[in-house]
């Protein structure tokens, strides 16, 4: 219970307020094979000063049930910035996966996902997807995936005129998530999205989180994240990337 109510009082701060886009569904793959249920909670403030006042929170939430054959894993990430006296600019991510164990290096994954960001006029995009997961690795401490799905999106613009767009797309991506001491762990997972029917429509993203431990269950985490999409919605640019600190709570 007091595990629960942390992370309550975590999400709960800004859960009404901050929108994020990035998700790293490999984060808690460390502790699934040993606990039932595990997650973990971050906040992050941050305040930037130069020719402009940037003033951004961004909430992250994990929660994980696992069991010998079954994996659920929820995420839910919101961000919210302020530019000067501009309106708040809302971003944010729900996704749901599930994995079924068929052997000791293959799963069957399935997920769904919406998503909304003012930034790239998204103002809704909603995945659904089904795929192999393969384990490269049998070392706990440095493990290596492979999946490869295919996936439905729903996308609608914030742009007036511009048609909803639904189409079929691949999905693979490569993930290691590396322990070489017991405090310090890194955590990469680089996608690539292809239009099925126009490849040359694509996505590429990746992120990188480096954590180290300072308390028992308290993270000092960096992370690196870039995206590129080769056709984005009119007037977005095509690469984004951002550089983000902050610390994690766990459980397990």
């Amino acid at each position: 219970m007091r595990h629960l109510f942390i992370i309550l009082i975590l999400f709960l701060f800004v859960n009404n307020e901050a929108y994020t886009q990035i998700v790293n569904v490999e984060s808690l793959r460390r502790v699934s094979d040993t606990s039932k249920w595990s997650g973990s909670a971050s906040l992050d403030l941050g305040l930037i000063k130069n020719t402009q006042s940037i003033f951004k929170i961004t909430n992250n939430l994990r929660l994980q049930y696992n069991t010998e054959k079954h994996l659920y894993l929820f995420i839910n990430d919101l961000k919210l910035e302020q530019i000067e006296d501009n309106s708040f600019v809302n971003k944010g991510i729900q996704h749901f996966r599930y994995n079924r164990k068929i052997t000791e290096r293959l799963k069957l994954e399935i997920f769904a996902q919406s998503q909304y960001d003012a930034i790239s006029d998204i103002k809704f995009r909603g995945l659904l997807g089904i795929g192999p997961r393969f384990k490269l690795s049998k070392n706990d401490n440095y493990r290596f995936y492979l999946g490869t799905l295919i996936m439905y999106e729903h996308e609608e613009s914030s742009i007036e005129n511009i048609d909803i767009l639904r189409d079929y797309r691949g999905s693979a991506y490569f993930s290691c998530s590396l322990y070489p001491l017991e405090h310090i762990s890194l955590v990469s997972t680089t996608y690539y999205q292809p239009l099925l029917e126009k490849f040359s429509d694509f996505r590429i993203s990746n992120q990188t989180s480096l954590g180290i431990k300072v308390l028992k269950n308290l993270l000092f985490k960096t992370s690196f994240t870039y995206n590129f999409d080769a056709s984005p919605i009119l007037g977005i640019t095509k690469t984004q990337y951002e550089l983000t600190n902050g610390i994690v709570y766990t459980f397990d």
